[in-house]
């Protein structure tokens, strides 16, 4: 079932009189607008990999990814009460999370067709009682019934390889390993690996060696553009 987070993002990215739900061969579009296709995709991009190549070999493609950045949790007795306990979320989420969806996605990025984005958004999420249907020795049995777009607070935009190296907030360096870059970020070090994994395999990074059984990576030099004479 479409969220209102889905519907909200859709008719931000359309625009209105924009032709949506359209059918292209047997792929279901969310929205054409002139010759770009645009794909909202809240769920994992794994899902619509095999579906985006297909596309990209006769259209301009516009995915857009959103994050959750943080979340207001609205607590209901039964389905469709209504609103009902609010709170925050303690969970938080970060630009970097794309990398978690990004593995997925190393076939399919960087396409000169394709362009990602990636709204860094606040949420609504109404949920109710999951009724047992989920293990019981789960405290937190609930079920989802909707996530609604409260504000968008920054996006990123991916054309090419080298524009990974826009969602780190360190230093580009000359060369690294991935507890270097773990360090670098603050992050966990498998966190850092699963980076490295895509800029590693979507040509922004390429590995140059080895420091015992640690890989060694380095930036790949972005292709200037030749200036018309």
């Amino acid at each position: 079932m479409e969220t209102s987070l889905h519907r909200s993002l859709k008719k931000i990215y359309a625009g209105e009189g924009a032709a949506t739900e359209v059918r292209l061969g047997r792929y279901r579009i969310d929205a054409v607008v002139g010759k770009q296709l645009i794909e909202v995709q809240h769920g994992s991009l794994s899902a619509i990999s095999r579906k985006i190549q297909a596309l990209l070999e006769t259209h301009r493609v516009l995915v857009v990814k959103p994050i959750i950045l943080r979340k207001v949790l609205v607590k209901q007795p039964y389905r469709g009460a209504g609103a009902g306990e609010r709170r925050q979320s303690p969970r938080q989420g970060a630009l970097l999370d794309l990398f978690s969806e990004l593995v997925y996605f190393t076939r399919v990025f960087p396409h000169p067709r394709l362009t990602l984005e990636t709204p860094l958004v606040e949420v609504e999420e109404w949920r109710y009682p999951g009724h047992g249907r989920r293990r019981r020795w789960r405290r937190n049995d609930f079920e989802v019934e909707d996530q609604k777009l409260l504000s968008i607070q920054g996006c990123s935009t991916l054309k090419r390889a080298d524009d990974l190296w826009t969602l780190l907030d360190c230093v580009r360096p000359e060369q690294f390993d991935t507890a270097q870059l773990a360090a670098a970020l603050g992050i966990r070090r498998h966190i850092a690996q699963r980076i490295a994994y895509c800029l590693d395999k979507m040509g922004a990074a390429r590995q140059v060696g080895k420091r015992g059984n640690a890989r060694i990576y380095a930036p790949v030099a972005r292709r200037r553009r030749r200036l018309a004479a």
